[in-house]
């Protein structure tokens, strides 16, 4: 299993929406930045939000064990072996995420508990 790189490429806010719908003082995702990176591969990084890990949890389980030469969704989707561009799903303020493969082995950094 290789390590998957997660950058943020940008914070959206769908100000109409967050206006009709959204909390007053409602704004874009105030846990995570443009430009962040974080790395993953059996476990959700440190520090990275909950929810938006529910969201993008499983195209980082495929590039962690994929690969790393195949297109997702039968190449008519993103254009580069290893990559995903995907986002939480905050309808009001979604944050953007580019998904890579590394070369990096995942490294298990406990011991499973094992019951028997």
């Amino acid at each position: 299993m290789k390590r998957v790189r997660i950058t943020v490429l940008k914070t959206t806010f769908d100000e109409p929406l967050a206006r009709e719908y959204g909390v007053e003082g409602l704004g874009p995702c105030p846990m995570l930045k443009a430009g962040q990176v974080f790395y993953a591969d059996y476990a959700k990084p440190a520090h990275f939000c909950d929810e938006a890990w529910k969201a993008v949890y499983q195209y980082v389980f495929a590039l962690a064990h994929g690969t790393g030469d195949e297109l997702f969704y039968y190449g008519d989707w993103i254009k580069t072996p290893g990559v995903a561009i995907v986002s939480c799903n905050d309808g009001l303020r979604p944050v953007i995420f580019k998904l890579e493969r590394t070369d990096e082995e995942a490294v298990i950094d406990y011991t499973p508990v094992r019951h028997e």
